[in-house]
């Protein structure tokens, strides 16, 4: 019985080796997993229209308890609900409405927001300030405890809003765009820290009633710059799309592309928006993405606006990609990335 059995294994041995011999030799490893991949390249991918929901947060502290003034009307300053139309609706005419945003909750505070550390100015600390003085350390402002009190984490959860507006002052302590929530990145400053427990990224944008449009459109500019990279960061050289939208003459001499917010195609410096020089750029190509037809121009400030701060910024928007289709994995509407964090492959 036992005899019978070894032969029958060296048999079966025998014919293992001959087929392997056969067949190619040693045994082949077992192939690797299939990898999950991105959606394929093509050019009939429709285009993503994202509306987003915000929650409007106001801060205008109380100056004089006697008489009620506000901070926003002891200083002249502007009205949030004007910057709030101008801001929406350049967003949907540089976007050509692929980008919406709709106000679900208006809350106003009449007080000043508390630093990290607990800390709160007061109508004369605060003038103090604007007068001069030292503003306060720690400058920044406690966005836990904002977010907590007005209960953003779970309503960002049950989508209720998308991203949350705050307008503030000078020397709030506010960043001008943040991002929270599981997975959240850099967005032109740290995500915001505690947020970890919400299970969508939301973006937080802090804008300023001593200011315009235009700086609410920088604001913007920032976090699409931040967004932009994150989405392009595995990619390299040529395709990385990205890193090609935004050379400028300085960095790339003679391959100037739309350039970025702090610098248009021909500026030597930061905010060099006024620059008459002309440089060679394909800027006007890009509203041609993706298929380029290698439209390269003299450009200067003439071409975004004459160095106004609110029409470079929408021109820079207005050239960031909108179109249908997908190529290298990413679709060629670079806005739906931008509005929603939660779109980018991480």
């Amino acid at each position: 019985m036992s005899t019978s059995s070894g032969n029958s294994r060296r048999s079966l041995a025998g014919l293992v080796g001959f087929l392997r011999r056969v067949l190619g030799g040693a045994r082949q490893p077992d192939p690797a997993p299939l990898q999950p991949v991105g959606l394929p390249d093509n050019l009939n991918e429709p285009v993503r229209i994202v509306t987003n929901r915000v929650l409007l947060v106001i801060y205008d502290p109380v100056m004089d308890p006697v008489s009620g003034e506000t901070l926003t009307r002891k200083m002249q300053w502007q009205r949030p609900d004007d910057l709030v139309a101008g801001f929406t609706q350049e967003i949907l005419e540089a976007s050509s409405g692929v980008a919406r945003y709709e106000i679900v909750e208006r809350v106003a505070l009449n007080e000043f927001p508390a630093k990290t550390d607990g800390f709160r100015y007061g109508p004369t600390s605060y003038m103090n300030v604007l007068r001069g003085g030292q503003p306060y350390k720690p400058e920044g402002v406690d966005y836990l405890a904002i977010l907590t009190g007005l209960n953003v984490l779970p309503r960002v959860v049950k989508r209720e809003f998308d991203e949350v507006w705050i307008f503030s002052f000078p020397h709030a302590g506010f960043y001008e765009s943040t991002m929270g929530g599981a997975g959240a990145f850099w967005c032109n400053a740290p995500p915001l820290s505690g947020t970890g427990g919400c299970s969508r990224k939301f973006v937080v944008m802090g804008f300023s009633v001593e200011r315009g449009i235009g700086e609410m459109l920088e604001a913007f500019g920032h976090r699409a710059e931040s967004v932009l990279t994150k989405v392009f960061e595995k990619t390299s050289g040529e395709a990385n799309l990205y890193s090609r939208f935004s050379r400028y003459d300085k960095r790339a001499p003679g391959k100037a592309e739309v350039g970025t917010i702090h610098f248009a195609p021909n500026s030597e410096r930061e905010y060099d928006w006024k620059n008459a020089r002309k440089v060679m750029s394909n800027c006007y190509d890009w509203l041609n993405f993706p298929k380029f037809q290698n439209d390269v121009r003299e450009v200067n400030l003439k071409d975004w606006g004459g160095g106004d701060i609110q029409a470079h910024h929408k021109w820079w928007l207005a050239h960031l990609p909108k179109v249908a289709g997908r190529t290298n994995g990413v679709a060629n509407n670079w806005w739906q990335y931008v509005m929603d964090p939660g779109l980018v492959n991480l």
